[in-house]
């Protein structure tokens, strides 16, 4: 046996490894998951304008919660937002007609 060569993992040192890495995986997401975003973070992660997240927040259209007298949106309130501007097409809809497309004439010399 080569001695500059080091020993393998043992299979407790790598089931050590993947419980530290699933723990910290947990600890970001529910750390994640209390993130309270402010109408200009949400904005662009809706891809939308401040003014529109406020505009909407003024108008009760979105869903939001308040800390203190200040509006902040969850990560499932931007979920809400976004999955109540999904369209699903009906199966019953019609393709649309399309025009035949003209031939062009060469112009008169």
């Amino acid at each position: 046996m080569n001695l500059n060569t080091p020993d393998p993992p043992t299979l407790l040192t790598l089931l050590e490894r993947l419980t530290a890495a699933l723990e910290a995986l947990a600890a970001a997401t529910e750390a994640s998951d209390l993130k309270l975003h402010t109408p200009a973070e949400a904005a662009k992660l809706l891809g939308k304008t401040e003014n529109w997240v406020v505009e909407a927040i003024q108008e009760n259209r979105i869903p939001r919660t308040y800390v203190g007298k200040s509006p902040r949106l969850t990560p499932d309130h931007i979920r809400a937002i976004a999955a109540e501007g999904e369209v699903t097409p009906s199966r019953f809809t019609r393709k649309a007609a399309t025009k035949p497309r003209m031939k062009r004439v060469p112009a008169a010399a």
